[in-house]
């Protein structure tokens, strides 16, 4: 399967806001309870943070919704 790209325009997104951005969750509070329910690997390891900073080039992959690579938009 490949990895969508989810583009940001900051040096990172927090977890939680990428949830939201990549259309996972409706709203920023949904997060702790998604992030209870499903697991979502960072780079190959699990992390449950809402606030877990992610970088361009993190991949991540969530059960049931696919993976996603974080991209720095280009200006």
């Amino acid at each position: 399967m490949n990895s969508r790209d989810i583009i940001i325009d900051t040096d990172y997104i927090q977890l939680g806001k990428f949830l939201k951005l990549a259309d996972i969750i409706d709203s920023g509070g949904s997060a702790k309870y998604f992030l209870a329910d499903f697991t979502v690997l960072i780079n190959g390891e699990s992390d449950q943070r809402r606030g877990r900073k992610l970088y361009p080039n993190d991949l991540i992959d969530i059960e049931e919704f696919g993976k996603f690579r974080i991209v720095k938009e280009q200006k």
